[in-house]
């Protein structure tokens, strides 16, 4: 692929094509779950970035980790800018495996963690805060994955993936807080601090 202009004018009246050529406004859903999705990649490269201050052992590993998910993210985004029965010679794929592998990279960090007994506050450090964003994004995300799998054609495995990478993300930040000496804090009910307060 080469990209020789990057503006083109085309969605100037608020219009844009999917690949196959179909015209769609550029507030149709199909456009806000592959848009989403570039904002959900966007983010994770700000984690990426952050990751590479960290000079820690454990910053190689999630660096490994999260360039994958970038370019699965990229196969993502560029199904779901596909006109719906459009099918083109490599074109990229989600497939049950790429669900499988997250479940690994989920299940290995677990290893290091203890069980939570309660929510924690988003935070945790930098590069943790960052993926927390990243989760919250993914999230979103699904639900427009979810609204548009109710409209149109999807495969379903697009769903699996996005919610496992959410709960690939969670994981991750938790993880990263703990290699990094970061302190979690736990949510503190209305009740909690109530009773503090006496």
């Amino acid at each position: 692929m080469r990209i020789t202009k990057v503006y083109t004018r085309t969605g100037d009246e608020g219009q844009t094509r999917l690949a196959g050529g179909q015209q769609v406004s550029k507030d149709s859903l199909r456009v806000e779950a592959y848009g989403t999705v570039d904002e959900l990649n966007a983010s994770v490269g700000l984690v990426r970035a952050m990751n590479g201050e960290a000079g820690r052992a454990s910053a190689k590993q999630l660096e490994q980790d999260l360039r994958w998910v970038q370019n699965k993210l990229f196969d993502l985004g560029s199904i779901l800018a596909t006109t719906p029965g459009q099918v083109f010679k490599n074109m990229p794929t989600i497939k049950a495996q790429d669900a499988t592998r997250l479940e690994r990279m989920i299940d290995r960090c677990q290893k290091d963690l203890a069980p939570l007994k309660e929510f924690i506050l988003p935070g945790g450090g930098k590069v943790a805060a960052t993926l927390h964003q990243a989760r919250t994004i993914c999230r979103r995300a699904e639900r427009i994955c979810v609204r548009l799998a109710r409209e149109e054609p999807l495969d379903g495995q697009i769903i699996k993936f996005v919610n496992r990478l959410s709960d690939a993300l969670f994981v991750w930040a938790r993880w990263v807080a703990k290699t990094q000496g970061e302190p979690e804090f736990l949510w503190e009910r209305e009740t909690d601090r109530a009773d503090e307060a006496k």
